[in-house]
């Protein structure tokens, strides 16, 4: 019951999905970073209403289009969340300013030429990608679900052992809070329903993307001496990308 409740906090925190407050009132907020065992299964939940979208789309308009729609369901299931989080993590990692500055930079809500460049960049190269293995791989429904499971399963490399680089702020609820009884379970997780969608091949690439997620982890940390809540979100979104830029071939 409590990791069911957790869930449904993951779902109102990192989705636009409806949650009757009800039902998660009883969550104390000091139990929020072990939500992060169940960010497989919210990443789940968004891959098919996701894949959903570009199967009914497909049907009509064919894979450019469907891989569109599919893309920008997501993004409109989270609210943007974790795409601002990329805006804001490019906007101060790229102004080549001090520490302090680069974190003031990423606070401000306005955006700036890095963080839309990157905006365009990511969305343009996610629905090429979908489109890509829509035109080339049967199994492009499986990939569409488990993608998004990919990126919140490694996301707890970004916030395992990690500093938080601010002195408060909503990524303080995770960065350097959840220990081994959150973090290898997540990874396990979402490991098994990889395995389960896609099979071995696609578990080898998650772990891939993992991998590469551990050298942004380290850059973020020379840049900014720790983690925030932008550069976790920025994370998420890289991890996805990439899972699914690595299944093309």
């Amino acid at each position: 019951m409590k990791y069911i409740k957790l869930f449904l906090v993951s779902l109102q925190l990192l989705t636009r999905i409806p949650v009757p407050s009800r039902y998660t009132d009883d969550v104390d907020i000091s139990e929020y970073h072990r939500m992060t065992v169940v960010f497989p299964l919210t990443g789940l939940t968004v891959g098919f209403i996701s894949a959903f979208v570009f199967v009914l789309t497909q049907l009509w308009w064919g894979n450019l289009l469907a891989a569109t729609c599919a893309v920008l369901t997501m993004a409109m299931i989270t609210g943007g969340f974790h795409l601002d989080g990329l805006s804001d993590t490019a906007d101060g990692i790229f102004s080549s300013r001090p520490r302090e500055r680069m974190l003031e930079i990423m606070r401000d809500s306005r955006i700036g030429v890095q963080g839309a460049l990157a905006l365009i960049f990511k969305t343009a190269l996610h629905i090429f990608a979908v489109y890509q293995i829509a035109e080339s791989k049967p199994a492009v429904v499986g990939l569409l679900i488990i993608a998004p499971v990919v990126s919140r399963s490694l996301s707890v490399l970004l916030m395992y052992r990690q500093n938080y680089a601010r002195e408060s702020g909503m990524g303080n609820l995770f960065i350097g809070k959840i220990g081994g009884g959150e973090f290898y379970p997540a990874l396990i997780i979402g490991a098994i329903l990889v395995f389960l969608f896609i099979g071995g091949y696609g578990v080898l690439m998650a772990a891939a993307t993992g991998v590469i997620l551990l050298i942004y982890r380290a850059l973020i940390q020379n840049k900014l001496g720790g983690q925030t809540g932008d550069t976790l979100g920025a994370g998420i979104e890289i991890a996805e990308l990439l899972f699914l830029l690595l299944m093309v071939h």
